[in-house]
């Protein structure tokens, strides 16, 4: 993750500083049969407190699913199994960490778990907030295949060994991405963003309901954007020029990207607010992608939209 806009994507969700530190120093003494000593032998574990320090080492390797979910939770008991065997399917591509919030303190306040079932991935020992609460099977897999392909992006690309300890293989027969899909995968992986957009939009205009190019798409265009951007001279140039539209684009960019996803949707409400109507639409069309790119259910993207329905009317 040496490359600073890549590693952007994944900068700033959650704090999990003192977990890190916590699980470091545990990580010779915790070898418990469901905790993530036993990783290498099985895609879906229990993670604790204690152990976590082992979860973020592994994903340096292939991408952790986080799940916090509680017994008492009935949406959990719904999801759960969706993530199990999904993640099975994928066949070492991903783990599956699950965590009881009622038993793992520490990790429940770490990720911010006002709501569950809350499902966070790590890629290379960062965060990445994916959805809340109990979605639809298909749903998962678009998710998960976005998460496979920013895990990429940032050189997270192993697969976890099961059982006698060799790497698991792919189920025969498992569906091969849609050649469009597998062209912008394949430009991701080598930095050529305009290719993967190009190869995306083909994918939409072959088939416009198409929801993984779509989100693909506009991560896609994210990472274009922001790549070559410095933060602070972005800062600077929004503070100096209020009402510059480009200006206030590039810091909600780059704020999307560091995961201060609220700071970006304020900044563009803010200046939609004040800017005259003739001037507010190409506002409005970037704060509809950026809430596509995070997801419709999410509870920043309804009172995003809220705060957008009532400026509008």
């Amino acid at each position: 993750m040496s490359d600073p806009t890549s590693g952007a994507v994944l900068r700033g969700a959650v704090d999990l500083s003192s977990l890190r530190s916590r699980g470091a120093a545990s990580d010779a003494a915790s070898t418990g049969a469901n905790g993530p000593a036993s990783a290498s032998a099985s895609l879906v574990f229990d993670a604790t407190d204690e152990t976590f320090g082992q979860v973020l080492e592994l994903s340096k390797t292939v991408p952790v699913v986080v799940d916090l979910w509680a017994e008492w939770c009935g949406p959990c008991t719904q999801l759960s199994p969706i993530l199990e065997k999904v993640v099975t399917e994928l066949a070492g591509r991903l783990v599956l960490a699950k965590v009881d919030v009622d038993a793992n303190p520490q990790l429940a306040q770490g990720f911010r778990a006002q709501s569950i079932p809350m499902v966070v991935a790590l890629v290379a020992g960062q965060p990445v907030p994916l959805f809340t609460g109990a979605v639809p099977e298909q749903q998962v897999r678009e998710v998960f295949a976005q998460l496979l392909q920013l895990a990429a992006q940032n050189g997270v690309t192993g697969t976890v060994p099961v059982g006698n300890g060799e790497p698991v293989e792919a189920e025969a027969g498992e569906p091969a991405l849609p050649p469009l899909h597998q062209e912008a995968f394949d430009a991701i992986e080598a930095g050529d963003y305009a290719r993967a957009v190009s190869a995306y939009e083909s994918a939409l205009s072959e088939n416009p309901r198409d929801e993984q190019a779509r989100a693909g798409l506009g991560q896609v265009r994210l990472l274009q954007r922001v790549q070559g951007l410095d933060l602070q001279q972005a800062r600077d140039g929004a503070a100096s020029a209020p009402l510059d539209i480009q200006a206030q684009f590039a810091v909600a960019d780059l704020d999307i990207a560091g995961g201060h996803v609220e700071d970006a949707f304020d900044r563009l409400l803010d200046l939609f607010a004040a800017l005259a109507a003739d001037e507010r639409v190409g506002v409005r069309e970037r704060l509809v992608e950026l809430f596509g790119l995070i997801g419709d259910t999410d509870p920043r993207v309804i009172r995003a939209r809220g705060r957008l329905t009532s400026l509008l009317f």
